[in-house]
């Protein structure tokens, strides 16, 4: 049976988040997909632990924390979230009537679409070895989800970037010995994360390696080493013991069904009318960095005006005949309605929390 919405928003990820917050004080109901298994998009995949400086008001918290935050904030409106999941068919069955199914056969009825998909669904770039892709999710891994399962182990880090090179340094107290192997000396990381590396590795922490991952051998089903040619002037070949294969290449984005949906689109990135954010489909939105027009920059706090704006658009949309009035969170009694507080921004009858009111 499908779900009945007005909204369906494709992306978790900030800016997506925040546009369920948007549409919430417009008295608009939404649902969010992701292709991800967790909220957060690029925030929590490439630096949960990063500071961010650029959001208004904070001056300064960590990719997770923003996304912690931004939940916080529409957790009065209860937008459905269905993670773990594309969109594998969008319809437009007539004005103001969508229908949506994702991969895992989830269906929505909705009045609008707003894509909010940064730029596509994130893929790990993944180490291209025949046989290796078994031992995925059991000693390869792309990003570390629990650090524990980690400690006491003969671990080897993949990747010369941030993620790379913060996880070795954050590792290296409780692992038996980590290994960190790059392909050249050039290091794709903040200066203060490459002095730490080798701080750490003069103290005898950590191991670097410049060379690239040629073959793994394996013992009773499990992946026991594998060997890299060194990038010195005799290429020499060195076996690592391993027990945990941390690799760190990149995500790679890919617009995947996006691009079969008819939108018109420049540079694999969507065009859209500059006062609404709709895109050449009227009813579909794209908000984020998913977005392109003249002038554009991609950074969160422009994709979170992007959501005010299409947020009051699609208002406007539904009821062409009335007057979208601008109103605000401090003083409006319908905003302290639909936010679940009273005038002093307290939660009401089980209602949602003051901080949404107070943020704005």
């Amino acid at each position: 049976m499908s779900i009945q919405t007005d909204v369906v928003i494709i992306g978790a990820g900030p800016v997506g988040l925040f546009q369920v917050f948007e549409l919430g004080l417009q008295g608009l109901k939404a649902e969010v997909i992701d292709a991800l298994p967790q909220t957060g998009g690029q925030c929590t995949e490439l630096y949960p632990d990063k500071p961010i400086f650029d959001i208004p008001a904070v001056p300064e918290c960590t990719g997770q924390q923003l996304i912690d935050n931004l939940e916080k904030q529409i957790a009065p409106f209860s937008p459905g979230m269905h993670l773990d999941q594309t969109v594998d068919e969008l319809q437009k069955r007539g004005e103001n009537d969508f229908y949506v199914r994702t991969s895992i056969g989830t269906e929505f009825e909705c009045r609008a679409v707003i894509i909010a998909a940064g730029a596509g669904s994130f893929t790990p770039v993944r180490v291209r070895l025949e046989g290796i892709e078994k031992f995925e999710d059991q000693q390869l891994f792309y990003r570390v989800r629990d650090p524990a399962r980690h400690a006491g182990k003969d671990v080897v880090i993949l990747g010369g970037g941030d993620s790379a090179l913060d996880w070795a340094v954050q590792l290296a107290p409780s692992v038996k010995s980590l290994t960190l192997v790059n392909r050249t000396e050039r290091f794709r990381a903040a200066e203060a994360s490459v002095n730490k590396l080798y701080e750490l590795a003069e103290a005898g922490g950590a191991t670097i390696l410049m060379g690239a991952l040629k073959g793994f051998e394996t013992t009773d089903g499990r992946l026991s080493s594998i060997s890299l040619t060194l990038r010195d002037e005799n290429k020499t070949e060195k076996v690592l013991p391993v027990d945990d294969l941390l690799v760190f290449f990149g995500l790679s984005p890919k617009l995947g069904p996006i691009e079969s949906w008819g939108l018109e689109l420049e540079r694999k990135l969507v065009t859209i009318n500059l006062a609404t954010f709709e895109t050449s489909i009227p009813g579909i939105y794209a908000i984020g960095d998913i977005n392109t027009y003249e002038g554009k920059k991609k950074l969160i706090l422009s994709g979170f005006h992007e959501a005010a704006l299409a947020a009051f658009a699609i208002k406007q949309a539904f009821e062409p005949d009335k007057k979208v009035n601008l109103q605000y969170t401090t003083t409006s009694p319908l905003m302290h309605e639909r936010l679940g507080v009273d005038a002093d921004g307290v939660a009401v009858d089980g209602g949602g929390s003051a901080e949404a009111v107070k943020s704005q």
